[in-house]
């Protein structure tokens, strides 16, 4: 937990009215310095100044990811004291025009970033199985499914892609539902997985998943999370369809500083590191949670990878 500050210290922090609106979009979304100076209207001098001074008195945290730094509110980690001043600030600044046109353009900012990665799933259909072998090694796909070899399991492959993974699974699992977003992306999932009659392939987005809650014994999240604006939400909407005892299984990148990926491949972000994805999970409701890292293929060009593991245990969850 942050140190306890000073009461005066910590108001004076969010006595100027940019700094709170500021710290109203960094409750809501991890962003960069250039994305606040959009959502905010303000020059990258401004914005940068301010973050120290917030920074300073513990309301800000950073993080490095490539060549850019994405900054937060560091949420649980602030003492109760804070907690209580901030929500009194919130309600106030949030309730004001400004705030809401802040809020609105912050959601147009994260747009632009999905837009980036859709863009690279619409033109790279056709080359993503070579891509992602090239990348990852070919045995990407295959390396963490024993776990999920139940043959009465209903399993969800979210962000199922040209549906490599559900054709994997489809042999071995009493049902798999693959979702995707991208048209094309289905399309060739569809031609794929077309004679495989235990296979469902449904349209929708990781953040909405067409899929009924409490309804699946597993959900698979393959090299998926590093493409989403917001990696939390998709995890809590998976936890969402799991049954009781459900698993969630993610397989994604370790922290890497190949930041031309964004470029030519549409990563929103530059892998995950332990202590972030198990708050992800725990926030999520999910509990029991293991993350290993998996042998490198010796063929493979791209960075490490782990794979986390995470059981739904209650009926309710905590989100």
């Amino acid at each position: 937990m942050i140190q306890t500050r000073p009461f005066f210290d910590r108001l004076s922090a969010l006595a100027d009215p940019t700094r709170s609106r500021l710290l109203l979009l960094l409750d809501r979304h991890e962003l960069t310095v250039g994305e606040l100076c959009t959502a905010l209207q303000l020059p990258q001098s401004t914005v940068s100044r301010h973050l120290k001074t917030l920074a300073d008195e513990g309301w800000v945290t950073a993080r490095a990811e490539g060549t850019s730094r994405r900054y937060a509110m560091p949420g649980a980690a602030l003492d109760a004291g804070a907690r209580r001043l901030w929500h009194l600030v919130r309600d106030q600044v949030g309730a004001t025009p400004s705030a809401r046109n802040d809020l609105s353009r912050a959601e147009r900012v994260l747009l632009e970033r999905r837009s980036t990665s859709q863009a690279f799933f619409s033109s790279g259909a056709g080359q993503w199985d070579r891509v992602r072998g090239e990348l990852y090694g070919s045995r990407a796909d295959l390396a963490p499914l024993a776990a999920l070899l139940d043959p009465e399991w209903v399993v969800a492959d979210l962000g199922a892609g040209t549906g490599q993974t559900t054709a994997a699974l489809a042999p071995y699992v009493g049902r798999v539902i693959a979702v995707d977003e991208s048209t094309a992306m289905l399309a060739a999932a569809r031609r794929r997985l077309a004679d495989h009659d235990n296979v469902e392939v449904r349209s929708g987005s990781l953040e909405d998943l067409p899929i009924e809650a409490a309804s699946v014994d597993a959900a698979i999240l393959s090299l998926v999370l590093h493409f989403v604006v917001d990696p939390a939400a998709v995890i809590a909407e998976a936890a969402r369809v799991l049954r009781r005892h459900g698993r969630l299984l993610i397989v994604d990148m370790l922290p890497h500083e190949r930041d031309e990926y964004r470029a030519t491949m549409g990563h929103l972000w530059l892998g995950f590191d332990e202590g972030q994805l198990t708050a992800w999970l725990g926030d999520a409701g999910l509990a029991d949670v293991r993350i290993v890292p998996l042998p490198p293929d010796p063929h493979a060009k791209g960075p490490g990878l782990f794979t986390a593991r995470a059981v739904r245990r209650s009926d309710r969850l905590t989100v």
